[in-house]
């Protein structure tokens, strides 16, 4: 029996694993051990670890890592308290390879705790770019103290190649996220209706806006700038929490405030991955800087309105608009998005972020790789020149 460890920190890599796990969980020779951190902890975004535990997943350890403060001391001393918490974990519970996915300050903390165990790391999205964040760094700080690279395109398999990766280490797998739809059942209107307290006629706007984290000192600017571009637009509007990163309680109070004074814009902490896919399939567009609307987004045909920097530097499919983060600029290209003709040329596109069998090919290596010295011990993989 192999033991597959993975690192879960928040509602929006879980609904990105949900595949793998089913998949882990369905094969006889691996067993799975959850280890549950970060925001999934946390009664402010929603303690969403109760979500994991409703689908009847049995979680091996809860890693407490957030604190009250959103501040870069704050968030420094999370990082820390969540390696002497994985430090813990890993030397009760040792997986015989854990995975971890993305580029949140969370799962940098796993595999720094991971390290000294020699404990080989599986990393899901590498080579993926996003400036304007510290997560650059982070992802590609994980990716060289990963053993295992699973990337989404072969454009990324490429860069993780030129940080000196073994080729024979990197498999295109697809993001993981779009094998969701594949028995995806989407909820109708009134039980979506429902669910939200909003009518959904007209067709209201997708809202998820983070903070950028190389541009924190911002952040206030840049959600009024977004607030203010809403009143104009003057359609209904679904806002979801952001991440817990530098100044994001900046931006649940503006939005909290703001759904105060319009009877036709709620904010909600999480919706989960199906309500979260089905409002994908009825919002006019989705607006702010969220990866799932260069990701997921494009699977449903959906408008998207990129803002800002932090997702500069990612591929993205024919129905993402960027835009600056001034009002007017984002007012300008919510505009050109719900018109008709836009959504026309978007029909019927395929996604760039591959074709929904991304678990199959993660599972597939997971189980059937050798977890011996060849894997533990890295050699700097040089790219020959011409």
């Amino acid at each position: 029996m192999r033991n597959v460890g993975l690192v879960t920190a928040a509602r929006s890599d879980f609904g990105i694993y949900r595949p793998v796990i089913q998949r882990i969980e369905g094969e006889p020779d691996l067993d799975l051990q959850l280890f549950v951190t970060g925001m999934h902890l946390s009664e402010e975004f929603g303690m969403t670890v109760g979500e994991i535990e409703k689908d009847g997943y049995v979680i091996t350890d809860r890693v407490p890592i957030l604190l009250s403060s959103d501040s870069p001391e704050g968030i420094a001393e999370s990082m820390g308290q969540g390696t002497i918490g994985f430090a813990r974990s890993f030397g009760q519970a040792r997986p015989d390879i854990l995975v971890v996915l993305g580029d949140r300050f969370e799962m940098m903390s796993a595999v720094m705790a991971a390290m000294p165990f020699a404990m080989p790391v599986a990393h899901i999205h590498g080579g993926e770019s996003t400036e304007g964040l510290i997560d650059e760094a982070i992802r590609h700080s994980i990716t060289k103290m990963s053993h295992l690279h699973f990337t989404a395109t072969e454009a990324y398999r490429e860069r993780v190649i030129q940080m000196g990766e073994e080729p024979w280490r990197v498999t295109v797998s697809g993001a993981p996220g779009l094998d969701n739809l594949n028995e995806f059942s989407p909820l109708d209107k009134k039980e979506l209706e429902n669910l939200l307290g909003l009518i959904l006629d007209p067709a209201p706007l997708l809202v998820t806006f983070h903070p950028v984290t190389l541009e924190y000192e911002d952040t206030e600017y840049h959600i009024t700038q977004l607030l203010e571009a809403l009143d104009r637009l003057k359609t209904p509007v679904v806002f979801t929490f952001p991440n817990a990163d530098t100044s994001g309680r900046v931006i649940i109070r503006a939005v909290e405030q703001y759904t105060t004074h319009r009877d036709d814009a709620i904010v909600l902490p999480s919706l989960g991955t199906r309500a979260y896919f089905s409002l994908m399939g009825y919002a006019l567009a989705m607006v702010g800087n969220s990866s799932s609307g260069i990701i997921e987004a494009a699977s449903f045909g959906l408008p998207v309105v990129n803002i800002g920097s932090r997702q500069a530097g990612r591929h993205r499919g024919a129905n993402v608009m960027d835009s600056g983060y001034e009002t007017d600029s984002i007012v300008k290209a919510v505009a050109m998005v719900t018109e008709e003709a836009f959504r026309k040329s978007i029909a019927g596109m395929l996604n760039p972020y591959g074709d929904g069998r991304a678990s199959e090919r993660i599972v597939k290596v997971l189980k059937s790789v050798d977890l011996g010295r060849e894997l533990v011990i890295k050699k700097f993989h040089d790219i020959k020149r011409h």
